[in-house]
């Protein structure tokens, strides 16, 4: 496909964060000031995921009042409509937000209006998946998901586990996701960024029903035929992921392995604003380097539309 008709294809995205995707327009008008591209997206010499984590700086402070809020939740399907996504899921850690003037039910609640504002305006479907943080504490990630769990099934669809995935391995967060699980939250977990297919296996037994990047499983068939059988979706960022260094160069990357394996691979851009990126590219891209087809285009479309965490009658109009 060319750009013009991967533009205007109808397009789902699941993996991806607000606060680093905000457009320029709105970080400016939220902080009275021009910023810079310097400011906002990463070099390509980023040498690691902890200096990409650095661009989140600017953009968290613009998410620390309702108006902020509610602004950004419009700004975020503003954007996401200008490439025809009929679908996306926004995730965010509202314990970012939390602060003297707002609780975690008021975060939540301002981003859902913002969000429910823009989809009435530009006609897009979203869903919200709350994020647990990796360097917060067990009881602060629980409390916010007691609160999340209010909001489920009216704007918030699932939870994640997000953050420093070196510092921080799965094993820490079981009891917290055996928690989220009594309480019938689904969940996606970033897993498998930072080389640990053990996160990935770890995730998996928490019963995650997707798992972010996925990469570690590279090689690994035993776990790649368990994610097939369970039919877990694998929210893939390439171009996130390079700019990472989750792999080295694009050679590495498992998209054709994964896709080969029959996994549910889905291509999402994960920071539209810091890594300078849209679906439309993040397609394109997979296209020139690995040859990926219109039909196997089409086919992570539908995977996106199936692991969604949408209702039923969403999936159907999205299929």
């Amino acid at each position: 496909m060319q750009e013009e008709e991967i533009r205007k294809l109808p397009k789902v995205e699941l993996h991806c964060h607000l606060d680093g995707s905000l457009s320029r327009e709105f970080i400016q008008e939220r902080l009275g000031r021009p910023v810079t591209d310097k400011e906002l997206q990463v070099s390509q010499e980023c040498r690691s995921l902890s200096e990409y984590l650095e661009k989140f700086d600017l953009p968290v402070k613009c998410l620390q009042d309702p108006e902020g809020l509610r602004g950004a939740g419009y700004d975020f399907l503003r954007t996401v409509s200008r490439e025809n996504v009929v679908y996306a899921e926004v995730r965010f850690a509202p314990l970012l937000s939390v602060n003297e003037k707002m609780d975690t039910e008021t975060v939540i609640a301002s981003l859902l209006e913002g969000l429910e504002e823009g989809r009435r305006v530009f006609g897009v479907e979203y869903n919200v998946i709350t994020c647990a943080m990796r360097h917060h504490s067990q009881q602060d990630n629980l409390e916010m998901l007691k609160v999340a769990e209010k909001f489920l099934g009216k704007g918030v669809c699932a939870a994640d586990l997000a953050g420093s995935e070196a510092d921080y391995p799965m094993t820490q967060f079981m009891d917290l996701f055996a928690k989220a699980k009594e309480m019938g939250i689904p969940f996606t977990i970033h897993a498998g960024e930072c080389g640990s297919v053990q996160n990935i296996s770890d995730a998996v037994q928490a019963g995650a029903a997707r798992i972010g990047h996925g990469i570690a499983m590279r090689g690994f068939r035993q776990m790649q035929e368990l994610c097939r059988e369970k039919r877990i979706g694998i929210e893939m960022c390439p171009l996130s992921n390079l700019q990472t260094k989750a792999v080295r160069h694009s050679r590495e990357y498992p998209l054709r392995e994964f896709l080969d394996a029959g996994l549910f691979v889905t291509i999402n851009t994960d920071n539209r604003t810091v890594s300078g990126t849209s679906l439309t590219r993040e397609l394109m891209f997979i296209q020139d380097t690995w040859g990926i087809t219109d039909d196997e285009i089409l086919q992570m479309m539908k995977n996106a539309a199936e692991v969604s965490f949408a209702d039923p009658s969403v999936k159907r109009r999205m299929l």
